[in-house]
């Protein structure tokens, strides 16, 4: 099957991109892997997940959110949004098709995917003159190499399987990692009656929702080194110094962080009030794991019953797009820094890659379909 642009992933990376193609009346295809779009929202995310950011730095191409939605969206609003892009804009993904290679053929000059139909069990061949790779960071779960892991005696997890903490009360549950997810699922698991420690190894800007939106629109008009300031003054000013809770602030800014090393701020949704109330213990590194003990690098041991690991996600890119060493790096990241994160070479782009969101999704999605538009118009001059 021949097509002009391909795209691979049905999130909002892929669905943003085809909307923005559909609008410029040029055909496209989405192959996506799992039964239904945004699987990684709909699937493997928990209950009480809201989206961090004002509502207009979530918005996809085209379309922002009716009138008088929240500023701060939750899932289940989130998703309503992505049924009514999906449909406004006729996307129609190919859903169970789960790509096994592609690559670049310099004669046909286009790109040869691979996909099998998981429901027939029949291998695919598509042909595009333009690939778009919206598989996005978040591919696959990281779970860190931790010795002794294996022998744990408890359940362990990463969060793309943790949905609450109710089947979780009176037990010991450790949470690994202290970003926005791990942060909220320790103050869920607290909720839901858990006795709960989270592991913190690094220093951590503590943010409200609306300091984080208040310096997103600062940004637009102020240096960021100005903003990054202001923004820490008011962090000291709401929490305080949180270093003797386990938690150091850094002593670069939030939206320098963000920018540079793409680590994003934590957003407090409640947790912190509970650290400091001793509700929520912060523990230092694990350093080894026998049974269900679990020993720090402050030479302490405990014991628990479970670990949900909220360590991130790497992209499983490379296990199937070949030759696309200009690209991507070794780990399928982009190699080049946003904002020139989002082209390759021979017709190759990639969405959904910039560590910045829907808001970055947008971006990207825009972008690839206007450069596609431009490189059509041209071929067709000649």
């Amino acid at each position: 099957m021949e097509e002009v642009v391909i795209i691979v992933g049905a999130g909002p990376s892929g669905l943003a991109t085809s909307a923005c193609l559909n609008v410029l009346s040029i055909p496209n295809i989405i192959l996506e892997r799992e039964d239904c779009f945004a699987s990684l929202w709909k699937k493997r995310t928990y209950d009480r997940l809201k989206l961090h950011l004002g509502k207009q730095f979530c918005q996809l191409p085209h379309i922002a959110y009716p009138e008088g939605t929240p500023t701060f969206i939750s899932k289940a609003g989130f998703l309503r949004y992505l049924e009514d892009y999906v449909s406004h804009f006729q996307i129609n993904p190919r859903y169970h098709r789960f790509v096994e290679s592609a690559s670049y053929d310099k004669v046909d000059k286009k790109w040869h995917i691979v996909a099998k139909n998981t429901v027939s069990d029949k291998s695919e061949v598509y042909l595009g003159k333009f690939l778009v790779v919206a598989t996005g960071e978040n591919s696959e779960g990281l779970i860190p190499n931790i010795s002794g892991l294996d022998s744990f005696e408890g359940e362990f997890m990463h969060c793309t399987n943790y949905k609450n903490g109710k089947r979780f009360g009176d037990k010991q549950v450790l949470v690994v990692g202290c970003g926005n997810s791990g942060m909220e699922i320790a103050y869920d698991l607290w909720n839901h009656g858990a006795f709960t420690s989270i592991v913190v190894r690094n220093p951590v800007h503590v943010l409200t929702k609306e300091m984080v939106l208040l310096g997103m629109f600062w940004l637009k008009y102020i240096p960021r080194k100005v903003v990054d300031y202001v923004i820490v003054s008011l962090a000291k000013l709401v929490y305080g110094d949180l270093s003797s809770y386990g938690l150091p602030r850094p002593s670069l800014g939030p939206f320098y962080l963000k920018d540079v090393t793409r680590s994003s701020p934590v957003i407090d949704v409640g947790t912190i009030e509970k650290i400091k109330e001793g509700e929520i213990q912060v523990v230092p590194a694990i350093t080894k794991i026998e049974g269900d003990y679990i020993y720090f690098s402050n030479g302490k041991t405990s014991q628990f019953d479970a670990i949900i690991f909220a360590t991130g996600y790497k992209s499983t890119v490379l296990h199937w797009l070949k030759g696309v060493e200009h690209l991507f790096k070794e780990d399928g990241m982009p190699k080049k820094n946003f904002p020139n994160h989002w082209m390759g070479e021979n017709g190759l782009y990639c969405a959904g890659f910039a560590s910045r969101g829907l808001f970055g999704i947008a971006r990207d999605a825009e972008h690839i379909a206007n450069h596609i538009r431009d490189v059509e118009y041209a071929s067709r001059r000649l």
